[in-house]
């Protein structure tokens, strides 16, 4: 399905793992950054005459990173963020914006770093450098349909007229201009909104990450969601870092490498995917009732879904 690193040495003692499990709630957005900021000052210089290491976000990716009710930012990367500001001796401050633009500001200096579920893929380390992955995952459909969720490869949603969403600038998109040319393809600005395509019967099918589906059925109750029940393709997810600046990426790839070990990404993988808990602090879209047949007929649409999956 996922899996997170895998932890190898001896595991971090046990208050200061509740320390920083606790630190996966993370703060609310900052003012805007200034736009004063040099992006060739090295990384490290900038993070400590400021005290502030900058984290981009998008804030819509549970459980990766999603805002409360309240406004704070919280998941598994605002924990990890937090984690790297305290071994840094500064601290992280998330700044929240649509996954688009996540590389744009890392390559401005607007942020230091981008934490939020970005694949590491050839064409953005063209732009960017990465760490090695702290968590992998693949490709899935969320939908209301049962015979697309049987779909095992990507031969089998190829099909013509099938309507799909997906998040704008993510892999996702990326995956199904190339893999499912005869799809109809709708982006958006976050995920939320491709959900909410698929919840008002304007999309088929939302193609993403395999954790976000999952967490879209559990936020969703009774809206006769389901997903996949295993990835299509193979992605791992890293931590993205400026170009032309070693020691930095010196810095964070040895504290992903010491993360291995200390047990705290299976810590954060059972506190986010087992306990459903936190699922109650954040909103989601509401979910639509499925369309009566009169609806469904009006459309071109039956109950009985027009997909066809070979077996």
């Amino acid at each position: 399905m996922f899996r997170s690193r895998v932890s190898r040495l001896a595991p971090l003692a046990p208050l200061a793992l509740i320390a920083l499990l606790v630190s996966s709630f993370g703060c609310s957005t900052p003012p805007p950054v200034s736009n004063n900021i040099n992006p060739a000052t090295p990384v490290l210089n900038r993070i400590h005459q400021s005290g502030i290491l900058r984290v981009g976000m998008s804030g819509d990716q549970p459980p990766f990173n999603a805002k409360t009710r309240s406004g704070v930012i919280v998941g598994i990367e605002p924990a990890l963020a937090n984690a790297l500001a305290e071994g840094l001796g500064v601290r992280a401050e998330f700044v929240q914006m649509p996954f688009g633009e996540l590389l744009g500001a890392l390559e401005t200096g607007r942020v230091d770093i981008v934490l939020s579920q970005m694949t590491i893929t050839t064409e953005r380390n063209r732009r960017v450098a990465f760490t090695s992955p702290y968590f992998v995952t693949g490709k899935a459909i969320l939908t209301r349909s049962e015979v697309l969720a049987r779909a095992q490869t990507s031969e089998d949603l190829d099909i013509t007229g099938l309507r799909l969403s997906a998040l704008a600038g993510s892999t996702s998109e990326d995956f199904v201009r190339t893999q499912l040319p005869s799809a109809r393809l709708s982006t958006t600005l976050d995920s939320e909104q491709a959900v909410r395509l698929v919840l008002n019967g304007k999309a088929d099918a939302m193609v993403a990450d395999l954790p976000i589906c999952i967490i879209s059925v559990l936020r969703n109750p009774g809206a006769g969601l389901v997903a996949v029940s295993s990835p299509l393709t193979f992605d791992p997810i890293g931590a993205a870092l400026p170009a032309h600046d070693p020691l930095f990426l010196n810095v964070v790839e040895n504290f992903m490498l010491r993360l291995e070990g200390s047990g705290l990404m299976a810590a954060l993988t059972q506190r986010w995917f087992n306990d459903p808990g936190w699922l109650d602090e954040i909103p989601g879209p509401a979910p639509t009732p499925a369309p009566t047949p009169a609806e469904e007929a009006a459309s071109g649409r039956s109950s009985d879904s027009p997909w066809r999956i070979t077996e």
